[in-house]
């Protein structure tokens, strides 16, 4: 009768540790990340208040700012920001939480020019005057605009909705395309999709 008490205390206990350390083991998957990483998104999924625009990234241009505008994006950083700037003819520019063009996410990122051209739908990131300034505000282009070639860096291009983009409400063109009431990104997410989709 003791060796059967003895077992059945010893899986008591085995019970009670495995209670204890499993909100711990829960916790710890939770954590770990979605199907759709960084490293594995495709393209991003931006709604706007008149529709869907959906972008494909380009890490063989620029991986550091593919990799960081999905981690911006997936933590919900562009959600209800405007596009402060509008150029009728040129670009819609956002990624400013403050609205106001000066505003970031605090880290900015090493540039990745290449010999891509800027087009219409092209998704480039938007600097000050040093090459290696840009952070998370972006801009894209309403047409071809070759004047920016290897000057700043291309992460992305327009492949659906590009007719919302050009619904995007301009900017005063003697204020250099400021917006007095812009347009707002409604959700940012990346999306991972397979290369047949």
């Amino acid at each position: 009768m003791m060796a059967v008490a003895a077992s059945t205390d010893a899986y008591g206990r085995l019970f009670m540790k495995l209670l204890l350390v499993l909100p711990f083991l829960l916790a710890s998957l939770m954590a770990m990340p979605s199907d759709a990483t960084a490293t594995d998104a495709t393209h991003l999924e931006i709604q706007l208040e008149r529709g869907t625009v959906l972008l494909q990234l380009r890490p063989d241009l620029a991986p550091r700012h593919v990799e960081r505008i999905v981690e911006l994006a997936d933590a919900g950083f562009y959600d209800g920001v405007v596009f402060h700037r509008v150029i009728t003819g040129f670009m819609a520019q956002t990624g400013d939480p403050t609205g106001t063009g000066r505003g970031g996410s605090g880290q900015k990122l090493q540039a990745e020019f290449s010999t891509e051209s800027f087009r219409r739908g092209t998704v480039g990131m938007a600097r000050a005057q040093h090459p290696d300034s840009a952070d998370s505000q972006f801009f894209i282009c309403f047409a071809d605009a070759p004047f920016l070639n290897g000057q700043y860096t291309i992460f992305a291009e327009v492949v659906q909705g590009m007719e919302h983009v050009d619904e995007i409400r301009a900017g005063d063109p003697n204020r250099n395309g400021i917006v007095e009431s812009p347009d707002h990104m409604v959700r940012v997410r990346s999306v991972g999709m397979g290369a047949n989709q």
